[in-house]
């Protein structure tokens, strides 16, 4: 049982060094405010490694949940969108720092999991629709991470804007991974970027989905990344031009949402949102 234990690890460890060896074969450049050292990359490593392994064996497992509404809450609700290949329960820690911030919010889990995109466009409606018939607002904030964030702009397509006051993305995408060539499922197709002559290229999903956005959509988006992504490479495009983008740097991809700094800064934005509005109905 132990040796079991032990082996399972380890994987977990091989696992989340690979993805950082993998993304520096296609990563961005590197601004030379944010070179780390030895050191600061092992604490980056295990940084990650912790992340992975509290949202992979405890939070995603066993502390999925719905919805968690202050007394006296604050600000707009939030809607919180995961990413590929996890549920509600990646939100734990986000979550904790909302709720201690007094803000309203719900979490979605976007099954199955290897559909196109497109389809949790229905999902992502369905809920804030009731999130404002239920707190009785008529706009909310959309937190999503990674691949959440694609389906955010998904959503937009497919219903407009007019409910979202703001979209707030952890780490996603928006010009492609290379590292979601090693994916399974439609939707991992749809996130590729693939290494090309003049730079990169994007799927072609991500190339017609920004083709019907424009600086009207991307005023309302913040874009946090970091410059160490594992799994977004490479990291800058997570940039999107004509939104406000906030940089951070050693951190990774699963660790974003856990991170302290990057709590507190979503929190910030939540509740920088100008012209709360609350419907009358």
């Amino acid at each position: 049982m132990l040796f079991a234990f032990c082996f399972a690890l380890a994987v977990r460890f091989v696992i989340a060094a690979n993805n950082f060896r993998l993304a520096a074969r296609t990563r961005s450049k590197l601004p030379e405010r944010y070179r780390i050292g030895p050191l600061a990359f092992c604490r980056l490593l295990l940084g990650e490694y912790r992340a992975t392994m509290l949202s992979s064996s405890w939070s995603m497992p066993f502390r999925r949940f719905w919805r968690r509404m202050p007394v006296q809450p604050r600000g707009l609700p939030v809607l919180l969108v995961h990413g590929y290949g996890c549920n509600s329960g990646y939100w734990h820690g986000m979550s904790k720092a909302l709720f201690n911030a007094h803000i309203a919010h719900q979490a979605i889990d976007m099954e199955p999991i290897v559909c196109s995109i497109d389809e949790y466009a229905a999902l992502i409606h369905d809920a804030i629709e009731a999130l404002c018939r239920d707190t009785g607002h008529t706009q909310v904030v959309v937190v999503g991470h990674s691949m959440g964030g694609l389906a955010v702009r998904a959503y937009m397509r497919a219903h407009g804007q007019r409910r979202i006051a703001r979209a707030v993305t952890l780490g996603t995408p928006h010009h492609g991974t290379a590292l979601a060539h090693f994916g399974i499922g439609l939707n991992t197709q749809q996130m590729c970027w693939t290494a090309a002559e003049q730079g990169g290229v994007a799927s072609d999903w991500l190339r017609q989905l920004a083709a019907g956005e424009g600086e009207r959509i991307y005023r309302l988006f913040v874009s946090i990344y970091s410059h160490h992504d594992n799994i977004i490479s490479p990291q800058t495009s997570s940039r999107l031009e004509g939104a406000v983008n906030i940089e951070f740097h050693a951190i990774g991809h699963v660790a974003l949402a856990l991170d302290p700094r990057v709590q507190a800064t979503v929190v910030r934005e939540i509740l920088a949102v100008p012209g709360l509005q609350q419907s009358t109905a």
